[in-house]
């Protein structure tokens, strides 16, 4: 470690991946951790791009990106949440969790005891080895870590993962959606938003992750292992929660003693 007081995780995928579920459930099973959420750096609605004669707020340009990196070195070295960042986004509802309960707790139980004294987890949180304040983690849940706009986003991570989703299932959770809080009110998507907009501009940030650029297709290890982004390369486009869940806490673990020379 470099005596920063904090270490950010990005968990990004397309939109409706699960990136917000699972961070939350993160959020309850380790501690010091707190999430951050790429979506309330959105410039306002009257500066944002448009496409398709449609407000677009699935591409870069939507975002502040300095603003954004300004939150995540601020969160790195006092390890303490913006008060310059007004949240809009934990105003967004998820829905009902779907991981059972039993699941969720006993990812709970293991990482109580991964924090047991003599465990590699006690030494990570209680206080850094003595040398410090005990270590916090932030989670970047973001639609738009991993794309070549964000670079100095993605720059800022020590962890990274990313959710796979099918059009098929990402259309269909986006549409169950009511809608979002903005900095203006609320935002509902118009019919064919995700055909029109959503989705090509998942497919324009992130085919470079792809094995011929098919998003649906194949994860290039080779990309992602030069990035150092992580993924469940061994499983299908649609991942139920509650395995990935299970997959994300035992990464982060093993993530967390790495970066902290535990292993």
């Amino acid at each position: 470690m470099d005596g920063r007081k904090a270490l950010v995780v990005g968990i990004s995928g397309a939109s409706s991946s699960g990136k917000t579920t699972l961070s939350r459930l993160l959020r309850d099973i380790f501690p010091n951790t707190f999430i951050l959420h790429e979506d309330d750096f959105y410039k306002p609605e009257s500066e944002l791009p448009t496409k398709d004669g449609l407000l677009d707020w699935d591409c870069a340009e939507a975002l502040s990106i300095p603003d954004m990196t300004k939150a995540l070195s601020h969160i790195r070295e006092h390890g303490t949440f913006p008060s310059f960042v007004d949240s809009k986004e934990d105003q967004n509802s998820v829905g009902e969790c779907p991981v059972p309960d039993a699941t969720i707790e006993a990812m709970k139980a293991k990482v109580r005891a991964w924090l047991e004294p003599g465990r590699p987890g006690h030494a990570i949180f209680s206080s850094q080895g003595g040398n410090g304040p005990p270590l916090r983690v932030c989670l970047l849940d973001g639609f738009l870590l991993y794309a070549r706009e964000t670079a100095a986003v993605s720059a800022l991570l020590d962890v990274r993962f990313f959710l796979r989703v099918s059009r098929e299932r990402a259309t269909a959770r986006r549409g169950a959606r009511d809608g979002y809080v903005t900095l203006e009110g609320f935002w509902s998507d118009p019919p064919g938003y995700v055909d029109r907009i959503v989705w090509p501009n998942y497919v324009a940030s992130h085919a470079w992750l792809f094995e011929g650029g098919d998003v649906e297709g194949k994860l290039d290890e080779a990309v992602l292992a030069r990035e150092g982004i992580l993924a469940q390369t061994d499983r299908g486009v649609d991942v139920d929660m509650e395995t990935m869940l299970e997959w994300a806490v035992e990464t982060l673990m093993r993530q967390l003693e790495e970066i902290c020379g535990m292993r």
